[in-house]
Parts: C-alpha cells; structure tokens; sequence
C-alpha cells in the first residue's frame, strides 16, 4: 500500500517538496482554495480530518504563520494525522540566526537581507511575510505572527507529543523531522537518520 504525506499549506502541487517523498501519494492541504489542494482547511482544524491515516506531514514556511498560541494546535492535529512511527518534516525562518545576521551585518530592518528568485528579500519580509504576496493577495493569512529557533521549535513538538525529534538549521532556516512515537525502520532509513 503506498504511503502518504499531507502537505500542510503547500499552496499548488507544482511547488517541489522534497525528494524522499516521491514514492508517497502526495495531498495537499490549503486553506485557500486558488492552489487546487486535496483538501481546503486550516491547518489549527486538523482534528477534523481521520485519525492516524498519514505516513508524514510536510510543512515547509507555514507554521510561522499563525499565531503562538495556535501552533499548539497545529501540531496537535499533525499528531492525530499521523500513523504511529510517522513524521512530520517542518521548515521555518530561523529568527535566532535573522537576529544574528541584523546584529553583525547592522541591518535596518527594510534593508536587504538577502536576493531570491522573487527579488529582494528584506529583514521585514523574514519577520512579518513577504510583504509583496501579502500586499497583492490582500490575504492576512501570508503574514508572519510567530517565529522560532531551533530550541523553540524542539520544545514546541515535545510538548505537541512528538517523542524524537532531529533539527538542524541553515540558510536562514530551522529544519526539523519529529516523529510520533517510535520512529519507522523504513522512514529512518528513507530520510538517512540513525535512532538513538
């Protein structure tokens, strides 16, 4: 039977999540309808959705987008979802390493921080969301209302019940793959990780 990741606020099917999880059956979730997602729901209703019927959970730049007191309840629902030995793969702004590259660079904070195939990233865009898509999509949703460092985004999945959590960070990102009970053979050897 062949595995599946519910891709937590993805946006379209045509942006890439990443390699390990092409041989899954790949659902979209979105809270906006315009990216023709699987399905349409905020991600705080997870709960919502069937038990233990996912393999993984991809959120790749969405978590930081609600405020600190929902994001208990985001991972909660990514905990339901997800079948026992499953994982969820999280990515977010790493706001410990923006606040280091301010200090030592002395950005303001509409200066550039960084170029992207968008164009100019500025120091505003990592704290608050990419000023261009919120101010032409009129959408609140893109904005920024929480952040986090790694440590912060490790004790937030502990405290959601995730029993063991990997995290690195890089390129101004906290990357972190947290699985639900007893992480699965397959996946540790699939995503290139060594339990324990």
């Amino acid at each position: 039977m062949k595995k599946k990741v519910l891709n937590v606020g993805g946006g379209s099917k045509s942006i890439a999540i990443p390699p390990h999880f092409d041989s899954f059956e790949h659902l979209l979730l979105d809270i906006s309808a315009s990216g023709n997602p699987d399905v349409i729901c905020d991600a705080r209703q997870l709960k919502s959705l069937g038990s233990n019927s996912f393999d993984a959970v991809y959120c790749s730049h969405n978590l930081e987008h609600y405020y600190k007191h929902d994001v208990p309840k985001v991972l909660g629902g990514f905990v339901h979802v997800l079948k026992e030995g499953g994982f969820a793969h999280i990515r977010v702004p790493d706001m410990q390493e923006l606040m280091r590259q301010v200090i030592e660079r002395q950005l303001d904070i509409n200066d550039e921080l960084y170029r992207s195939a968008a164009g100019p990233i500025l120091v505003s865009d990592v704290i608050y969301g990419y000023g261009p898509e919120i101010e032409s999509s009129g959408q609140d949703f893109y904005a920024h209302k929480t952040g986090f460092s790694l440590k912060s985004m490790t004790e937030q999945l502990e405290r959601s019940g995730f029993s063991t959590i990997f995290g690195c960070t890089r390129n101004l990102e906290v990357e972190v793959i947290a699985f639900k009970g007893t992480p699965s053979p397959d996946h540790c050897a699939l995503l290139g990780l060594s339990p324990g």
